[in-house]
């Protein structure tokens, strides 16, 4: 059992994770920001504007759906998906995406900027900055713009430039490089919307806050539909903002288990994958220290994913902390089983997921034939696989 009310603590620790590791510049901004939101936590106003949003224009609560057919075909556990690919745009980006901007909005910024690598959260940023008539800027790596087409053609209709990197390997750690490069060059109006639970404090704990609804919703959900708390929770991490929202509200209840799954890519090998309990070490990037694929004189290695968004070199800190505690298990899915597990559902279920989804789908394909049938998992359905079908064709041979 973890004590969640514990961490971070003021300066954004978990325990040897997190922190703030920026230029100068970046000090101030981040020290408004952290006071800035703590106010707006408290602030029943805020409160009350972020709820109508995420309720009348996003459409929460989402789904916790029983995966019927699927729970037949695997056997074993019963398995419920919660629905963050029903949310507006697509995916769970968009509960963070509006916090943050309404933040923005109360600080006074006129301008966001935003970086992305699957482009769900480019959408969500895009579209609530649409939404409130505030420029928009996203910052996304030349390979994924190239695989994730749909989703640059959507950001570009809802009004936001999209500036494609080509830097490295093009790919989000790249697009993040930009997008710091662009706030400490014009801090002072406008707001950097980070997609996931990583980057410098307060980020971290901003963004797992803004995402914990959808474990306080599976919460509430599966009390009322079976009458207790699951026994496995089930998702994919690649930054990992869609499994320490469900996580989260869980961690202090020692009956449930959790598991998060990294994209094995093409196998644990160097370079092959973006699976970083497999093969990183401690490490400091992009503003954090956490788990960072990197070789021995602390050079970040290159990564592979079919998934966009799981393709990324490090993880959120607290995820760092949680499987060090031991309260969270880190797994991995290959490329092939999550390919395969893309199918499965939309054939046994008719929910085209998410590659990044799918690849959390493809642990509880291993898992769930081998438990009880009374076992109840849950498994966060992050997003939806529009964005990912004509890149699936091609592997699935369609």
């Amino acid at each position: 059992m973890v004590e969640k009310t514990k961490l971070p603590d003021d300066l954004g620790h978990f325990g040897p994770y997190g922190g703030r590791y920026v230029p100068e510049t970046l000090m101030h901004p981040l020290q408004e920001l952290e006071a800035q939101y703590f106010a707006a936590q408290g602030n029943a106003e805020f409160q009350k504007e972020l709820s109508y949003y995420l309720r009348e224009f996003c459409g929460r609560p989402t789904p916790l759906y029983y995966a019927e057919r699927l729970t037949r075909h695997l056997g074993g556990a019963k398995i419920y998906l919660k629905r963050e690919d029903l949310l507006h745009t697509g995916a769970h980006k968009i509960n963070n995406a509006l916090g943050q901007v309404l933040l923005a909005k109360r600080m006074g910024k006129t301008r966001i900027i935003a970086e992305t690598g699957a482009g769900q959260h480019g959408v969500a940023t895009a579209t609530v900055s649409a939404m409130f008539g505030l420029k928009c800027i996203i910052y996304m790596g030349e390979l994924d713009c190239q695989r994730q087409e749909l989703n640059v053609y959507r950001m570009k209709m809802l009004g936001a430039e999209v500036v494609p990197v080509k830097a490295g390997q093009r790919t989000l750690k790249e697009a993040i490089n930009e997008a710091m490069r662009d706030w400490v060059t014009n801090v002072r109006h406008t707001h950097y919307v980070l997609g996931t639970v990583y980057g410098a404090h307060p980020y971290p704990l901003m963004v797992r806050n803004f995402q914990r609804i959808i474990g306080d919703e599976a919460r509430a959900q599966i009390l009322e539909k079976e009458k207790r708390l699951p026994d496995l929770l089930v998702a994919c991490v690649g930054g990992g903002s869609n499994a320490m929202g469900l996580f989260y509200p869980f961690l202090e209840d020692a009956s449930v288990r959790m598991l998060g799954v990294e994209a094995g890519g093409l196998g644990i090998l160097p370079n092959q994958h973006a699976a970083r309990f497999q093969g990183g070490s401690p490490g400091v990037l992009q503003g954090t220290r956490s788990f960072v694929l990197q070789d021995g004189e602390g050079q970040v290695l290159l990564t592979h994913s079919v998934s966009a968004g799981l393709d990324y070199a490090a993880v959120g800190p607290e995820h760092a902390w949680l499987r060090d505690q031991k309260r969270v298990e880190y797994s991995y899915a290959m490329d092939t089983p999550a390919l395969q597990a893309f199918q499965l559902l939309a054939r046994c279920e008719g929910i085209i997921p998410a590659l990044e989804s799918s690849h959390a789908l493809a642990a509880v394909m291993e898992k769930a034939p081998l438990l009880p049938a009374d076992t109840l998992i849950i498994v966060n359905l992050s997003g939806r696989g529009d964005k990912d079908v004509a890149q699936a064709a091609k592997y699935l041979g369609y």
